[in-house]
């Protein structure tokens, strides 16, 4: 639509800007609720699907990392989205890695971020969702960290704090232990810790939905074993996967997304599905940009997909064209 018209001035901002900006354009129209219900009425495709006893107006959902704080849910509905995953929200305010955090690799349609958590806290987000104007009418999941001078050792903490304040606005939450951008985060990627920390939230959230994010790195042996950790305590669903650890272009650790991911993360949703079998909810993430891509993580087992990345390069309609295009070739 008219997204290629104004890419490029978004594209001679800094990239962390041009979201900024971006961002606040959809809350705009997330206020705007008149508006945000014409816009979905033009552009919205229907598909319907019930996962996990959620009931998804399509398949194809806003991944974690895009809107931080809440601020858009209504947009994201406008836009034809199925649903969206907010945050990574922690118990308290931070603000993140030091700027610049943020980089495009154009070429390779490819994301470079080390934002590190960068968001209001729990208590903020919280009270956000509890006034909002318009709940659009779509799952809304809040993915949920620890901060990050919270020791590993009280990670429980954190989580089940997190949670406490986001569940009773939330229609699922997400344990992202996957980030490569909080140091030691992934360290929590083990049988053990993974089975204390999903029994910590699950005794917050109570029947609602509870996925857990993992790296696409994590993979055999080890993989199996938080996987059995994560269902046994009481998890609903996975997502794979989160962004590949990188380096930046500044030289600091970093996550890789977009392009560069779709390999990887179709062949760990694959893996996935063959371990957990065919019963249990899989939201399949990483380098899904057009139909084919889509297709395929859906093929590799996925129940439901999420975009982000791609949307810098395409546009907010593209979950709308995903999902008439998953419909139509289905």
């Amino acid at each position: 639509m008219l997204y290629p018209v104004f890419r490029p001035l978004l594209f001679a901002l800094d990239p962390e800007a041009a979201h900024n900006l971006a961002l606040r354009s959809t809350a705009i129209l997330s206020q705007l609720t008149p508006l945000a219900k014409l816009f979905h009425a033009v552009i919205a495709y229907s598909d319907p699907i019930t996962v996990a006893g959620l009931a998804f107006p399509n398949r194809v959902g806003l991944a974690g990392g895009m809107d931080k704080n809440g601020v858009a849910p209504a947009a994201w509905w406008a836009f034809g989205f199925g649903f969206v995953e907010l945050g990574t929200v922690t118990p308290r305010p931070q603000a993140g890695n030091d700027k610049p955090r943020m980089w495009r690799d154009v070429k390779r349609r490819a994301l470079f971020n080390r934002m590190g958590f960068n968001n209001d806290g729990a208590d903020s987000v919280a009270a956000r969702l509890a006034k909002l104007r318009f709940r659009p009418p779509f799952p809304i999941g809040v993915s949920i960290g620890k901060n990050r001078d919270t020791p590993n050792e009280r990670a429980e903490d954190d989580y089940r704090i997190a949670a406490e304040k986001l569940a009773p606005h939330a229609d699922f939450l997400t344990i992202n232990v996957s980030s490569p951008n909080t140091a030691g985060l992934r360290a929590l990627q083990t049988a053990d810790a993974m089975g204390g920390l999903v029994k910590a939230v699950k005794g917050v959230c109570g029947a609602k939905p509870l996925f857990v994010k993992f790296a696409p790195e994590l993979t055999g042996d080890e993989l199996k074993a938080v996987l059995d950790a994560c269902l046994a305590a009481g998890a609903t669903g996975i997502i794979g996967t989160n962004t590949l650890a990188a380096t930046s272009p500044t030289d600091l650790p970093c996550g890789e997304s977009g392009r560069p991911l779709k390999a990887i993360a179709c062949e760990r949703v694959g893996e996935i599905r063959k371990l957990i079998g065919s019963g249990v909810p899989l939201i399949g993430v990483g380098g899904i940009e057009d139909g084919d891509s889509a297709r395929a993580m859906l093929a590799a087992g996925a129940d439901l997909i999420q975009i982000y990345s791609a949307l810098v390069y395409k546009g907010p309609f593209l979950a709308a064209k995903l999902a008439r295009e998953l419909k139509r070739t289905r």
